[in-house]
């Protein structure tokens, strides 16, 4: 007799800057730990992110940040900065953490897949409420950033889960296009009533 295979559940995937933890939190520490203002600060932040999210050193990227305000940045201060930094992006938001309550008390298994520096990276998987999720997957782990459809098969096979299993949330339309494209059940995040109502519509959550 063929023995049967037990079907894996959704799972739930979240990005994290702009949908679990809320976009400008950073630079706005940031822009005060460095006494400067958070639109001098915003443009070389974002400017330089990418490299950072793909495995560059906090050194290399807060020297660029450095050349570009004309500050002074020692080896104690990178340091510093480099924490407000992660701290500031692995920390959820209330409502983000009361749906994943609710999902995890339901069994419905969790993942995070981020563009991400090592350094938030680790501050993610120090952090308590990162004990839900059964993956936890970031650009700077893989050497690439969404929407490089890599990304979603890489994540999708440490969840060990087909693609038409996975939801997934991110606050930009590009991510979630190339989400789609590889076969996941993508939304646009707009904020917890949105997605309690795309999570019913999709089964996971009851009406």
């Amino acid at each position: 007799m063929e023995r049967s295979q037990e079907i894996s559940p959704t799972a739930v995937v979240w990005d994290l800057g702009g949908v679990l933890a809320p976009s400008g939190r950073a630079v706005a520490a940031l822009a005060e730990a460095l006494g400067v203002s958070e639109s001098e600060l915003a443009d070389p932040y974002w400017a330089h992110r990418d490299d950072y999210d793909l495995g560059a050193s906090p050194h290399a990227y807060w020297d660029r940040i450095a050349e570009t305000l004309g500050l002074p940045l020692d080896t104690a201060r990178v340091e510093r900065l480099d924490r407000i930094d992660a701290d500031s992006w692995a920390t959820p938001e209330s409502d983000a953490v009361s749906l994943l309550d609710q999902l995890t008390e339901r069994g419905t298994p969790l993942g995070v897949l981020s563009n991400a520096s090592a350094s938030l990276a680790r501050a993610v998987r120090r952090a308590s409420w990162s004990d839900r999720f059964e993956t936890l997957v970031f650009s700077s782990d893989l050497g690439l950033m969404k929407p490089d459809p890599r990304v979603y098969r890489a994540a999708g096979e440490r969840l060990g889960r087909s693609p038409e299993q996975v939801v997934f949330f991110d606050d930009r339309p590009e991510n979630v296009e190339a989400a789609r494209a590889y076969g996941w059940r993508a939304h646009v995040w707009t904020g917890r009533e949105a997605a309690t109502a795309a999570l019913i519509r999709e089964g996971v959550l009851d009406d």
